[in-house]
């Protein structure tokens, strides 16, 4: 994912300390990494460390090629040329090219295999790690960031070991290579370019640090400008219903000005900077030249000598220049690994038992009580006893937040009670193997999710493994084979993002069709049909029917007329059943609440509203 550096589009990603305990975390990278690409990753190391000190021979070879145009000694300069030399140099040039080409060639192709083997491999324990969290992981954490650490972090992880760690060693080489040349060249000049050119660089660094931060500021200023514009356009309407035209209008000049003074700000650093730049840096390569001349006069240097000390002396202060923004990135590649190693190291839900699910189950809650992890001390559920006995039907009634929800998360164990037990059979939930466990459940809920890919896909997510005719038959019986067969592409039609190309009733009867193929032993259901016009809802309610046909069911009501046939109905306030028995029993009850919600035809939330 030429590459793209990362992390120069990303620069808000955080930096993290370069300390020991972070560095040593880093390591854990080459565990991705098998045995044979741990050796690609040396060899590539070493073509990196050859390329680099081919790159270092070529001031050396451009030098004695300006030697080689004369011949020297020791009074001065002879006029004969010195054509043989000059051949030999150029020769020399295409063993230098040839060699720096092939192993910077190679040290790409292997480090680009190695990690894109390894980050392969981190995606793929990422991904492991994040579907197998808990729910309340989901909760702490937003999907942005979760969704950060595969694009942002990951690609800040293969940009550092494809390019910006090879740089950083080259850099390293480089400068240290240069710098043995350099005095190998003239002690002299060396000694005085190190008085100068480094303590220049560093102080340039620092400096252009400074100035970024200005200018990363300036650049917060000019988005909160852009804010300001986008709300006030956005909320037009309540800008004018309030007349608020001139708050705006100040609110925006304040900010704007403030824009103003800090980039003329910005403009006088920018232009010191500029000014130390031409003064310093070049004052202090000019000097050395100088300097350098007056050797050659003495007959103390050759001319293609001192061009060949100018230009490591430029190698090495591009290499120190380079080392800093190299060392920020491979900070911030630390913080990406701490952040992807934490994820792949939370811990994920257990399932240690293997006790195979009973068919023709009931299953019970007894006495349960329920705290969300997040909220210990605020109880949802309390003190809720009921069963789901064999091929009947119960319903939730109650207001929203009274807990129908929460039930059917503890009925799948997402979360765990509080106190209390759920067991099937007699035998606690938690005994047995927890895929298995859930394959026994299917959900058809009030706002369905389909995933991008074509209807016969979708179908398919209840049942990875069935077969095309089952599909179909599935599809059939949850009454939407015939819209299907309306469109084009039948069961090969795109659904779009999240099934945007489907009707509400549409996509409710393809997630029917789905829970049929799961042939689950309990199905939820989350009304299906209160957010459908009325033929929807005739369409849903026919392939509901056929679904909940020796079933055992769990429905959370949101029309009351969609639940008289229940076998038990329970009302719901506060985590507390309030009320419990079949919708006749319930008509018995003088002052009954569920009496009254029928009565009064009220639906149950418009009927708690106006009961508190």
């Amino acid at each position: 994912m030429a590459k793209r550096n990362h992390s120069t589009e990303n620069p808000d990603i955080p930096k993290a300390k370069f300390s020991k305990e972070n560095f040593k975390k880093s390591l854990r990278l080459f565990r991705y990494m098998s045995r044979k690409n741990r050796w690609l990753f040396a060899l590539g190391t070493l073509f990196l460390a050859i390329s680099a000190g081919a790159s270092i021979m070529f001031p050396k070879l451009i030098g004695n090629m300006m030697d080689g145009v004369f011949v020297y000694d020791k009074t001065g300069i002879s006029t004969a040329p010195n054509s043989s030399k000059l051949r030999e140099i150029a020769f020399y040039f295409i063993y230098l090219f040839a060699v720096q080409a092939l192993f910077s060639f190679l040290r790409i192709v292997l480090y680009v295999k190695v990690t894109e083997n390894m980050t392969f491999s981190l995606r793929k324990d990422l991904y492991k790690s994040v579907i197998g969290q808990k729910l309340d992981f989901f909760q702490e954490n937003r999907v942005g960031e979760i969704l950060s650490r595969f694009s942002s972090d990951i690609s800040q992880i293969q940009d550092t070991f494809t390019t910006n760690l090879a740089m950083f060693l080259r850099q390293i080489l480089v400068g240290v290579g240069g710098v043995v040349l350099i005095f190998y060249t003239s002690k002299e000049l060396a000694f005085y370019m190190l008085l100068t050119i480094p303590v220049i660089i560093v102080i340039a660094l620092f400096f252009g640090r400074f100035i970024r931060n200005i200018s990363k500021e300036v650049q917060d200023i000019t988005a909160k400008n852009s804010v300001i514009v986008e709300e006030t356009t956005s909320g037009i309407v309540n800008v004018k219903a309030f007349t608020n035209e001139e708050f705006e209008l100040n609110r925006y000049v304040q900010n704007a000005d403030f824009l103003q003074k800090e980039s003329i700000k910005r403009g006088y650093w920018r232009g010191a900077f500029s000014s130390f730049i031409i003064v310093c840096l070049f004052g202090a390569i000019v000097w050395l030249i100088f300097m350098g001349l007056g050797m050659v006069q003495k007959g103390e240097l050759a001319v293609g000598e001192l061009f060949n000390f100018m230009l490591l002396t430029a190698f090495v202060g591009a290499s120190i220049g380079g080392l800093a923004e190299q060392f920020v990135q491979i900070q911030k590649t630390l913080g990406a690994i701490d952040r992807v190693l934490d994820i792949i190291d939370s811990p994920v839900e257990i399932n240690n038992v293997t006790e195979s699910v009973p068919t023709n189950s009931k299953l019970s809650l007894e006495k349960i009580e329920f705290a969300y992890p997040s909220r210990p001390n605020n109880l949802i559920l309390k003190d809720i006893s009921f069963t789901l006995s064999p091929g009947t039907t119960t319903a939730l009634v109650g207001p929203s937040g009274s807990g129908k929800t929460t039930i059917t998360a503890l009925l799948y164990q997402f979360y765990h009670p509080t106190s209390g037990q759920i067991q099937l059979n007699n035998t606690d939930i938690t005994q047995f193997d927890l895929h298995e466990y859930r394959s026994q459940f299917a959900l058809v809920p009030q706002e369905v999710l389909l995933f991008g890919g074509t209807i016969l896909e979708n179908i398919a997510y209840g049942n990875p493994n069935a077969s095309t005719d089952q599909i179909y038959q599935a599809a059939k019986d949850a009454y939407c084979w015939n819209f299907i067969q309306d469109f084009p592409e039948g069961f090969n039609t795109e659904v779009g993002d999240r099934g945007l190309k489907l009707s509400g009733g549409q996509k409710q009867r393809i997630a029917i069709a789905r829970a049929i193929l799961r042939n689950p032993q309990f199905l939820i259901l989350d009304e299906a049909t209160s957010a459908l016009d009325s033929e929807s809802e005739f369409e849903v309610q026919k392939a509901l029917q056929k679904l909940m046909q020796n079933r055992t069911s769990l429905v959370i009501a949101h029309r009351l007329s969609t639940i008289r046939s229940a076998d038990n109905i329970l009302v719901i306030k506060n985590g507390k059943i309030l009320e419990s028995g079949d919708h006749q029993s319930l008509m018995n009850l003088d002052q009954g609440i569920y009496k009254n919600m029928v009565e009064k035809q009220l639906e149950p939330s418009d009927f708690f509203s106006n009961l508190d």
